[in-house]
């Protein structure tokens, strides 16, 4: 319905709710306006965040409008923070107050009906939580509009003009069909039109015995119309039927909404064979242009409002962007994902193992083709004795069976696939020693999306077993795969294994390990080896080793040749050479060859050099920021702006807390941990707490890692330590460390030593050659590593 148009439905309502006889209803917007005012949004706001219209919002909060859908309610307590039990509850009281629609015949009002129940698929991996003994309400992501439902909105303003139409949608598994029709038919919720699913005992059955008796202003929900249309014994006569109930005014209007593979659509609307069968003649009579398709795959223009969807707070979109992005299947990614989660809790123990192995390979690095040969291997360890005594000859041929059975829009767990040799316009290599990859031999498989996602959450913890490392030693020759796992397992402390792998790496043409293994020897005083390993890297592409061998020719005096290594390092894009050539020039007193360098830095944009020349005078600005400036940046949501401006300058406490409430008021996180900062240096450690919950409550990482740390300096070891697992399990583990420190400095080295496996156990993002103050812990614990199941690996050589 357009914005100005008017239609009245029942002018009771008006009256009702204005006299005070529906006083749930007058609670309920009463409660929406004033979540709304808290929240300081208005109705286009609003309706941005809950995927809803802007004309549903304003009708919901209308006083001239009859009760709001619960679907409406729902998605606007969501985007309120409002509790959605306790506005549904009013909701249900309202609408039967309310209700001018007389009950009989067939369904029920649409406000009174779930999307999931009318076969809607369920998006994302459970229910949301709704409270103790109550039932749950299902997730449902944001709506993005397309063009197949500008013809569904003409098909519903025509019903509610009294006009009656059908339209079914065709489109292939999981392409969003249902819930178009679910979204189309709202506005017909919000002026108390029934929904009648047949369903049971058949659904043909449903469909003969009681459409004769169906009531004007209802919408017939064909979902999978080929269990109606397609019935051999009742199909035809179901056609005739729904015709006759469209071309009966006096029956009138009513909606018709079906649903259709492409296949069955084609069956349908063929025409027979000259003098042959023709089994569905009035079937084809009925959908003979009212068929409407729905494309596979979301368009740019869907792509961008999905994208703002999620940008305002949809997850479900957002993380099904993240796997179907540039595919555009989102909805098949959403429609998929519980199903997914499904086949891997159903399946067997060795077809489990093999998801597992290639959740823990992905989640590790190695590439999205996964070698058959390494996934078999690799099961050994994730199967327990038991499972593996029960293992028989043909085990592999069945699991893979079932782990590639096909299910929502043709996703599989694990797919067979086979990689597409790159097509590059040949570039010249460094040096004529550079080679390419080897190539993979034998079957590959690719994990779904949405199970790798998954096991980046569920699996952080978990370090694979040994025969997953022995398998991807054994297997893989991807140099950048192998390099993956070597810092994987450097991460987890598992050093005989990097070691190993970091090596095999190298040996298959590795930069990365390469240059590592450079950095190491050099640090280990091993100088000819390290420029030999150095040289290398660079053959393979590596500028980062050019600038590391440039460094090197400076500390031997050769300038000459440093600054040749440099000049090359800054033509492939990396100017650090040149700079650190400068600052060692300058250091000797030779001024003219350090301002020469520098200048070349500054010719290849190097942000290095600009720093050096820029940062104080951006300092000396940036202290100049005055309050009316920050109350601008703020005024137009700039808060990054007001959050620097703290770093920079300094000012009263109560001015501070001041500007990043505002900012935290505009979403800012960041701001919430420094509102905690300033209320602990207040010694206000209840406030502190407080703002550090709020901001870990909007997804802040390291607000967790703060209250971790705050609750073990109390003594709350139990909440602390719940807490830093939760940090880690999003990839921050330093609280982890920080608790195992205040432990042994309690003298309980046991609980020391467990929070330090625990930390060890989820890697970390933060690798370098040299242990930090973090890993060194780990080093002096266990000093020769652990073995892949986390006891202390003996003592070994390189």
């Amino acid at each position: 319905m357009n914005s100005g148009e008017h239609i009245t439905v029942g002018s009771e309502h008006v009256d009702d709710e204005q006299n005070g006889q529906n006083p749930a209803l007058a609670e309920l917007r009463k409660l929406l306006v004033a979540g709304m005012a808290q929240a300081r949004l208005n109705q286009t706001d609003l309706a941005g965040l809950s995927g809803l219209g802007r004309t549903t919002v304003s009708e919901a909060l209308s006083a001239k409008r009859p009760a709001p859908s619960a679907q409406t309610v729902t998605a606007m307590a969501r985007a309120l923070k409002m509790p959605v039990l306790e506005l549904l509850e009013l909701q249900r009281t309202a609408a039967a107050t309310s209700s001018t629609i007389p009950t009989g015949g067939p369904g029920r009002p649409i406000r009174e009906w779930e999307p999931h129940a009318l076969e809607v698929h369920p998006a994302g991996p459970g229910s949301a939580a709704s409270g103790s003994g109550t039932p749950a309400v299902r997730a449902l992501p944001g709506y993005v509009p397309r063009e197949h439902d500008v013809v569904l909105a003409d098909a519903v303003r025509d019903a509610a003009a009294g006009h009656s139409r059908i339209v079914v949608l065709v489109g292939t598994s999981s392409t969003g069909k249902t819930r178009a029709c679910w979204e189309a038919i709202q506005p017909l919720a919000d002026r108390g039109w029934r929904l009648w699913h047949p369903y049971h005992p058949s659904r043909a059955q449903a469909a003969l015995e009681e459409l004769h008796q169906l009531r004007p202003r209802t919408v017939v929900w064909l979902n999978e119309a080929q269990h109606y249309l397609g019935d051999r014994g009742a199909g035809e006569r179901i056609a005739a039927a729904v015709h006759h109930l469209l071309v009966t005014p006096k029956r009138g209007p009513v909606l018709v909404l079906g649903t259709l593979w492409p296949e069955y659509a084609h069956s349908y609307t063929s025409l027979p064979e000259p003098g042959g069968a023709d089994p569905h003649s009035r079937v084809r009579e009925l959908l003979a242009g009212r068929t409407l398709t729905v494309p596979n795959a979301f368009d740019t223009e869907a792509l961008a409002a999905a994208t703002v969807l999620a940008e305002g707070g949809d997850r479900l979109l957002g993380d099904a962007l993240t796997r179907a992005r540039t595919s555009g299947r989102v909805t098949q990614d959403l429609a998929g994902a519980p199903e997914l989660l499904n086949r891997y809790d159903r399946v067997s123990p060795a077809a489990k193992a093999l998801l597992e192995v290639a959740m823990d390979a992905r989640r590790l690095g190695v590439g999205l083709h996964l070698p058959q040969t390494f996934l078999t291997d690799a099961v050994t360890d994730y199967l327990d004795q038991s499972d593996y005594d029960q293992l028989t000859d043909d085990w592999a041929e069945r699991a893979y069976a079932e782990v590639t059975e096909l299910i929502h829009g043709k996703q599989a767990p694990l797919r067979r696939t086979t990689p597409r040799l790159p097509r590059r316009p040949p570039t010249p290599a460094i040096t004529s020693t550079a080679v390419a990859p080897p190539l993979t031999a034998g079957p590959q498989f690719r994990l779904a999306d949405y199970l790798e996602q998954h096991a980046r959450v569920t699996r952080r913890h978990v370090c694979p077993l040994a025969s997953f490392w022995h398998a991807a030693h054994t297997h893989l020759t991807h140099p950048d795969d192998l390099n993956s796992l070597a810092l994987a397992a450097e991460s987890r402390h598992r050093l005989q294994w990097a070691h190993h792998l970091r090596h095999r790496a190298a040996d298959h043409g590795s930069a990365e390990a390469l240059r590592h293994l450079a950095t190491v020897r050099e640090q280990a005083g091993d100088w000819e080896e390290a420029e030999d390993l150095a040289r290398r890297a660079a053959n393979h592409g590596d500028t980062s080793a050019l600038s590391f061998l440039a460094w090197r020719m400076g500390e031997a005096g050769d300038w000459e040749r440093a600054e040749d290594l440099a000049r090359q390092a800054a033509n492939h894009g990396d100017t650090s050479a040149l700079y650190n050539l400068a600052s060692e020039r300058d250091e000797d007193g030779d001024r003219e060859s350090a301002a020469r360098l520098l200048q070349q830095a500054a010719d290849h944009d190097s942000t290095n050099s600009l720093h050096q020349l820029a940062a104080p005078q951006e300092r000396a600005e940036a202290r100049k920021l005055t309050a009316s400036l920050a109350q601008r940046a703020a005024d137009h949501d700039r808060t990054n702006i007001l959050y620097s401006r703290f770093w920079l300058e300094e000012v009263e406490d109560s001015e501070a807390e001041q500007f990043l409430q505002h900012a935290a008021d505009r979403g800012n996180t960041t701001s919430l941990r420094q509102l905690a900062t300033l209320r602990k240096q207040a010694g206000d450690m209840e406030g502190a707490e407080r703002f550090l919950q709020q901001s870990a409550d909007r997804g802040n990482i390291r607000a967790l890692h703060d209250l971790a740390i705050m609750r073990g300096e109390a003594g709350d070891w139990e909440r602390a330590g719940d807490l830093a697992r939760q940090a880690a399990e999003h990839g921050e583990s330093g609280a982890l460390y920080r608790l195992a420190e205040l432990r042994e400095e309690d003298g309980e080295g046991e609980s020391a030593a467990l929070l330090l496996l625990q930390a060890a156990d989820h890697g970390d993002t933060w690798m370098s050659p040299m242990p930090t103050t973090e890993r060194q812990k780990l080093y002096r614990l266990w000093p020769n590593g652990l073995d892949p199941d986390g006891t202390p690996t003996p003592q070994w050589e390189p």
